[in-house]
């Protein structure tokens, strides 16, 4: 490696051929080296096996790049390392040849195999610069690898690898045109990303591939409304010019009354318009104006949710520091906006006019066009468009137009005291287009003509030739308007022709005097006569002005000009240009009768001396708006390659509900019957859906609540092991202690009484499950004897009650059916109280030792529930879980509790005073004969780190009545009891509360690819996985979500395989993610995987959900 070589490779100096070399040896030190030795020390340190020396030559070389060297004959050296292990230098690899794959293909393809193990590569950085070499190298026959690498890295966890992918598709189209269709499907993939780095990259995509197919943007509209603002700054751009046309075709002109008014209005009549229509025109109006005013009437314009919700979170956008993505929303707010709404971006526009210059040229012409239709935004700015000595011409020439479009009556006159110093400006384009802005003011506003008509005759002394040129331009369109009065001037002018030689300027003399020659009499032969004498040196536009004025003097006035304008014709029959001999030929036939001479010799006069209108001067932004601001096309007035039209608003609005998202129903029913029913409960947040779309939380609330009203259906599943559980709680309980609490403010809940109408229709209902409770009491007494804190006389009345159940145990086969068939009737009428009453279904737990839980509710409590769900203002609708799907467990059996029985159940919603504790809804019927008052709890025993939210004291609970109430336990993620004591007027009763594990969580929302990257953070010791066999009614993906979502409180997470079911969860304390995969196979085998912070959390989960599946 010479120090020679590596000066030179920096300094980029090599010997020229035929010059002499200096230096050969590296040793010598010289400075020029031969070109054959050009980056050969670059070429070793790449050779060699340290990756310090190849990362210096890489960046040399990715330097030499950056400074526009061509390193292209490094490739066969750079290529090799392109299987290099270090990270760094692989990635300067891929950025050196994203460069020049395109140059060198077949280098390049010979090392597509290590370009797709990249694409396979942990680092995301690697696999994003190896799709973007591989869709580098142009070359149709690698399209198919190409494809796949796209299709993959459309899939990857990486949002990065996505956007490039996004990136790559544009790609790839151009290439293969014929591949639209599969990169469609992809781009319809990536759309629904909802991450923000990919979404600017895939419409980008969509732009480039399939601009036309707008219905891939109806499901994702709301998505990228709501995304834009967190969008990097080029993907705002094109969201927003991409929104500018979608909202163009499915929504309603907001200003549609405003434009039947204008075209009710009639607008100008045609000049040459007669007489007699005019009485038709008149009624015509009328007409137009009626039916405008009705049409305004009988539709009120109502905007579309949609189309506020894109000008509400576009608007903030007009604030950002890009001054493209301030264009791009001003131009949206133009199109799109109504014209009350349309001023906000005036300021925004002038904030821009203070940056560059060529953002300057491009903000300025897109405010001349929209002064012309809403001069009124941008009038309050008028100081803003002052014209600065420093501007360069282009700037200059743009603020005047837009000065001149905002000109009216009352700011006129500080706009013209602005002109006259423009007029003494050096720069003469400039001036030239004052004196051009001074004619389109005067000719706008009436009042001040006969004021800068003065100043342009004043201009006509002025020195510079050219400002007296393109005054007497303007001068001659102002004259048009009233020639009468302005004869004064026609002959001032007529003098300036000895002295001015601009060609425009004399034509325009000349035109003057032959239109008005009747008002100069005596001046107007004069001039031909000069005219004439100079009529071979003229230019061409002179000349065919110095023939007109010769016809027209010939026709008014011949005996002074019949000679003149025939030497005039006869010099212009022999002239060079073949116009003029051709325009000398026709005049000498028209006006200048013989024999052979037409019949339109008669009317030479009217032809050349008719009426002619003046002239409107226009602002040459007139017609540019039906381009789209801020577009290339609108800067060039003209269509550029790759312009999408804007299209014109729809007559009718379109169908809004395209853009309704359907809330992801991941557990799919299986009966008729269960989908027409749940089409008749509709999701809380339909109705706000419509402005902003389903939000992520709403979508996990309906998750969980569809999961659990679904899994409502069967309660076979619903024997949990209370026993298994407190053993692995007291295992668990040395690390739950260690763990952090939050602790939050307490509120306290309100028991919702039941209404007695309530009571009275349902008692039916209460007799069939009175018998269904006799039937379970034995379960329940045993749960009671667990207890080891309850007294002995309770625990001799439950061994007497379980004698009882033991002899009424044999009814139990010939009860169950029979009463099925009323039930199932209610059932029609009641929906949400289905699975209540389906008590016919439920089985004992076979294994002996496990207590089966109480899976039944009682009706008074279902309606208790709902009461809640409704009533209680605290929580929302969204997170409310129905009540239907609901454990409930024995707390107090009302022989223990001498006639009151309280049922409790975990609510599966958030605790509004402290969203660190576990909801626990309580039941208390009072069956005894007696009231019972002041029931509360006391003496709470509690395990180290646990709390406990009392519920407020009941003060009266009459005979027979029910009363709901609910507490708050933090169970610290474990599942040790939490004991107290139950009090009344009279009695305590020693109680406790045991959750199940599933019970400890609360779900959340995830993707799909969220829900890997999560997984794949807690592999090793945080995943536990078991084999098992699935029951046989549990066969299909309905009826384990069901069970699942039974056993544990968790969510669906979409997944794309058939074959896979997951959820997730976190912990309600520690906030532990908890992740559960049920993996189906043949013959009903399945692989169970739980992925938990808390393995003491995930080993019980698992025991859990593992018999909720087989059983």
């Amino acid at each position: 490696m010479s120090a020679s070589s590596a000066f030179n490779d920096e300094k980029g100096g090599s010997s020229s051929v035929g010059e002499p070399e200096y230096g050969h040896d590296p040793a010598s030190g010289g400075i020029f080296s031969s070109d054959y030795k050009r980056h050969d020390d670059l070429k070793e340190m790449l050779d060699s096996n340290k990756d310090s020396l190849k990362l210096e030559a890489m960046k040399r070389i990715v330097a030499m790049i950056a400074r526009g060297k061509n390193a292209s004959d490094l490739f066969p050296a750079v290529v090799k390392n392109v299987a290099c292990k270090n990270i760094e230098v692989k990635k300067l690899v891929y950025v050196y040849l994203v460069r020049y794959a395109e140059e060198q293909q077949d280098l390049a393809l010979l090392s597509i195999s290590t370009f797709q193990r990249g694409l396979k590569d942990p680092n995301q950085l690697i696999r994003a610069s190896a799709l973007r070499v591989l869709s580098s190298i142009r070359v149709t026959i690698i399209v198919p690898i190409m494809m796949l690498a796209i299709k993959e890295a459309a899939s990857d966890m990486s949002p990065y690898v996505r956007k490039t992918a996004a990136h790559a598709i544009p790609k790839l189209y151009s290439l293969d045109p014929e591949q639209k269709d599969q990169l469609i499907e992809v781009i319809e993939k990536l759309l629904a990303d909802k991450t923000t780095l990919v979404a600017g990259s895939v419409v980008m995509a969509f732009e480039e591939v399939c601009p036309e197919r707008i219905d891939l943007i109806h499901k994702n509209y709301r998505k990228l409304c709501n995304l834009l603002i967190d969008v990097e700054e080029w993907g705002q751009v094109v969201i927003i010019n991409m929104l500018t046309r979608y909202a163009r075709t499915q929504f309603l002109n907001p200003n549609i009354n405003e434009s039947l008014l204008e075209e009710g209005g009639g607008g100008d009549k045609t000049f040459y318009g007669s007489d007699e229509d005019e009485d038709e025109d008149e009624e015509d109006e009328k007409e137009k104006k009626a039916e405008a005013a009705t049409m305004a009437k009988r539709k009120p314009y109502v905007m579309d949710p949609d189309h506020r919700l894109l000008l509400r979170n576009t608007k903030p956008l007009l604030q950002s520091r890009n001054a493209a993505v301030v264009m791009a929303v001003a131009q949206l707010y133009f199109h799109l906006a109504p014209k009350a709404e349309i001023g906000v971006i005036a300021k925004a526009l002038v904030r821009l006019l203070r940056s560059h210059s060529e953002v300057q040229y491009v903000v300025l012409q897109n405010v001349a066009t929209m002064t012309i239709k809403r001069r009124g935004m941008f009038e309050p700015y008028l100081k803003s468009f002052y014209i600065r000595s420093t501007d360069p011409t282009q700037i200059k020439v743009l603020k005047l137009e837009v000065l001149t479009n905002l000109a009216n009556e009352t700011n006129i006159s500080t706009i013209l005291r602005e002109f006259q110093t423009y007029i003494k400006s050096m720069d003469k384009d400039f001036v030239a287009a004052t004196i051009q802005a001074i004619g389109r003011c005067a000719t706008n506003i009436g009042e001040v003509r006969d004021t800068c008509l003065n100043g342009l005759v004043q201009l006509l002394s002025n020195r510079d030739e050219l400002v007296v040129a393109e005054s007497v331009v303007v001068i001659k369109k102002l004259l048009q308007m009233q020639p009468e009065k302005h004869s004064d001037i026609i002959k001032h002018m007529a003098k300036l022709t000895d002295n001015i030689q601009v060609p425009m300027a004399r034509a325009s003399i000349l035109w003057l005097i032959g239109e008005y020659c009747e008002h100069v009499p005596k001046i107007a032969p004069d001039v031909l006569r000069k005219m004439a004498k100079s009529f071979t040196n003229e230019e061409d536009i002179v000349k065919l002005q110095i023939i007109n004025l010769a016809a027209k003097l010939y026709l008014t006035n011949s005996k002074q000009t019949k000679l003149l304008t025939q030497y005039v014709l006869n010099l212009a029959k022999y002239d060079q240009n073949y116009d003029i001999r051709d325009r000398a030929r026709f005049i000498r036939q028209l006006i200048v009768p013989t024999e052979k001479s037409g019949a339109l010799s008669k009317y030479a006069k009217k032809l050349f001396l008719a009426l002619k209108p003046a002239p409107i001067l226009e602002s040459p932004f007139k017609d540019r708006d039906h381009f789209q601001l801020g577009s290339l096309s609108h800067l060039l007035n003209a269509k550029a390659g790759g312009y999408q039209e804007l299209p014109d608003w729809p007559e009718a609005a379109p169908d809004p509900s395209v853009r309704n998202v359907e809330v992801p129903e991941w557990t799919k029913c299986s009966s008729r019957e269960k989908r027409k029913e749940k089409k008749v409960e509709k999701p809380f947040y339909s109705d706000s859906e419509g402005e902003s779309g389903p939000t992520e939380s709403a979508d996990s609330a309906s998750d969980s609540a569809s999961g659990s009203e679904i899994g409502s259906g069967s309660e076979e599943s619903g024997s949990g092991s209370e026993s298994e559980e407190s053993e692995e709680g007291s295992e668990s309980e040395e690390e739950e202690e260690e763990e952090e609490k939050k602790k939050k403010k307490k509120e306290l809940k309100k028991p919702v009484q039941e209404s007695e109408s309530e009571q009275s229709s349902e008692e039916e209902d209460r007799k069939h499950e009175r018998k269904s409770k006799q039937r379970k009491i034995e379960s329940e007494s045993e749960s009671d004897e667990d207890e080891e804190s309850e007294s002995e006389s309770s625990q001799s009345e439950s061994e007497d009650s379980e004698s009882e159940v033991e002899v009424k145990k044999k009814k139990k086969a010939a009860e169950s059916k029979p009463p099925s068939k009323p039930v199932k009737k209610e059932s029609k009428k009641e929906k949400k109280e289905m699975s209540l009453l389906d008590l016919d279904d439920f089985e004992p737990a076979p294994s002996p030792q496990v207590t089966p839980v109480n899976t039944f509710l009682s009706n008074s409590l279902v309606t208790d529930l709902e009461g809640l769900s409704l009533s209680d203002s605290v929580l929302s609708p969204a997170t409310i879980a129905p009540s239907s799907a609901l454990k409930s467990y024995d707390l107090l059996h009302r022989i223990t509790g001498e006639g009151l029985s309280v049922e409790y159940c975990f609510s599966r919603q958030p605790f509004s005073p402290d969203a660190n504790m576990v909801a626990v809804q309580m039941q208390f019927t009072n069956s005894a004969t007696s009231d019972t008052k002041n029931l509360h709890m006391e003496d709470v025993k509690l395990q180290s780190g646990m709390r406990v939210k009392e519920f407020p004291e009941i003060e009266l609970l009459p005979a027979g009545e029910t009363a709901t109430a609910v507490m708050g336990i933090d169970f610290c993620d474990s599942t040790q009891a939490a004991n107290f004591q139950l009090c009344t007027h009279t009695r305590k009763f020693f109680v406790s509360i045991q959750p199940p594990v599933g019970e400890l969580m609360r779900p959340i929302f995830l993707t799909e690819n969220e829900f890997k990257k999560e997984q794949g953070q807690l592999m090793g010791m945080n995943e536990i996985t078991e084999k098992l066999t699935l029951d046989v009614k549990c066969r299909n993906e309905h009826a384990i979500v069901q069970r699942v979502t039974t056993a544990a409180n968790l969510s669906r997470v979409p997944c794309g395989s058939d074959k896979e079911c997951r959820f997730a969860g976190r912990t309600v304390t520690s906030s532990s993610l908890v992740l559960v995969t049920v993996a189906t196979k043949e013959e009903g085998a399945a692989q169970l995987m739980v992925n938990c912070e808390k393995m003491v959390i995930g080993t019980m989960l698992v025991k859990d959900i593992h018999l909720a599946l087989t059983q």
